[in-house]
């Protein structure tokens, strides 16, 4: 599957569910994960067949269920917005209380804090080893 290119610019791959690619948003200040549907030109859910409509919605609350255990977050916002990237991709983003953009929506509050090579690789390895003795993901 080929990714949007502000997607590749923007983000690390961490690996693949059954349906969707997962990455990490390159902005520290939130852990931030998106799902990307690994089918060609769609922009809309509803555009997906209705299979790959309830797998989608399977990956994403497997992982939303995850990374609010494994961050210990007050609230996952979950979205798809599509307004920039029109690939369908689904935002997954713990937030915080005490995070810099609560209890506002994150988009456009403060530009990205790229993270540091060892902190990116930390956290996508992290993701990895969790969701894959999960049996939620596989490495491509």
């Amino acid at each position: 599957m080929i990714l949007h290119p502000q997607l590749k610019q923007d983000c690390f791959v961490i690996g693949s569910f059954p349906l969707s690619v997962l990455l990490l948003l390159n902005d520290s200040r939130y852990p931030w994960f998106i799902l990307v549907p690994q089918r060609p030109d769609i922009h809309e859910i509803h555009q997906l067949p209705e299979a790959d409509q309830q797998q989608l919605m399977r990956e994403s609350s497997l992982l939303a269920g995850c990374i609010e255990t494994e961050f210990k977050a007050d609230k996952i916002n979950v979205a798809a917005l599509g307004n920039v990237v029109p690939q369908l991709h689904i935002h997954h983003i713990v937030r915080y209380r005490s995070d810099p953009a609560w209890p506002a929506p994150v988009w456009g509050k403060l530009p990205a804090l790229a993270y540091s090579k060892y902190d990116s690789d930390t956290l996508c390895m992290r993701m990895r080893t969790l969701l894959c003795d999960s049996g939620l993901i596989g490495i491509d």
